[in-house]
């Protein structure tokens, strides 16, 4: 599955982009460098990755410029390289829709298992899918979710979403009407402990609605916010 795969390495140490480029061309994927956030841009705008590693410390333009930029136009995974210690940028890089976060100093190993566990949760169109065997899907009034093709389509229409996106879209479909506090959303989707700001679950989901609300108004009315506590999947009884 990630033989083909193309990955664009954005950093401003060019040691780093050498390490983690030798690692994965040894696992045989398409490696890309920039060596910072304005190139980094450019080419993420301008062709077509399975993954982007982006640094956030960066000349120029750093990460979460580039990511927040990005995401106007694309929902490209986004592994995000942070030094340690930097808890309020990984909160941030969260917000702008970063899908994963490596802290540095890092294992070139844990990159390329990162990536690999990013891709398998992407996984685009035909994955899974075997002629004869019954989809995997999950079905609701106006809003299905296609496991086998990673693919959530509102009233016939196909949604562009993030991985988060669809990450926390599935969380919350898979339990309909129960209610999630922020908290149980960070932990679950984001695998994240710290509670400190919680704005990314809210950013998240005000993201999905405008996606899903671009495509149906009624499949965006699903995401339900239950004040004071948090979200939940409303699903009408019809």
């Amino acid at each position: 599955m990630n033989k083909s795969a193309k990955v664009l390495v954005v950093d401003d140490e060019e040691r780093i982009r050498r390490l983690i480029r030798m690692y994965l061309e040894r696992e045989e994927f398409i490696v890309e460098e920039a060596e910072n956030g304005v190139e980094g841009l450019e080419l993420a705008l301008h062709n077509e990755y399975d993954v982007i590693l982006l640094d956030i410390m960066m000349p120029e333009m750093d990460g979460i410029e580039v990511c927040q930029e990005l995401r106007k136009e694309k929902n490209t995974p986004v592994i995000m390289l942070t030094a340690k210690g930097e808890e309020t940028n990984r909160v941030q890089g969260f917000e702008v829709g970063t899908d994963d976060y490596i802290v540095k100093p890092f294992s070139p190993r844990e990159v390329v298992l990162r990536v690999k566990a990013l891709l398998r949760r992407t996984a685009t169109k035909g994955y899974g899918e075997v002629n004869g065997q019954t989809k995997d899907l999950l079905v609701f009034p106006h809003i299905t979710i296609d496991y086998d093709a990673h693919r959530v389509t509102a009233d016939g229409q196909e949604v562009g979403l993030t991985p988060k996106e669809y990450e926390l879209l599935c969380y919350l479909a898979k339990s309909p009407d129960k209610v999630f506090n922020r908290e149980q959303l960070l932990k679950d989707v984001w695998q994240y402990e710290f509670f400190g700001d919680l704005r990314t679950v809210d950013t998240h989901v005000k993201r999905l609605r405008e996606k899903l609300n671009n495509v149906s108004k009624e499949a965006a009315k699903m995401i339900v916010t239950v004040w004071g506590v948090g979200y939940k999947f409303e699903v009408d009884d019809e």
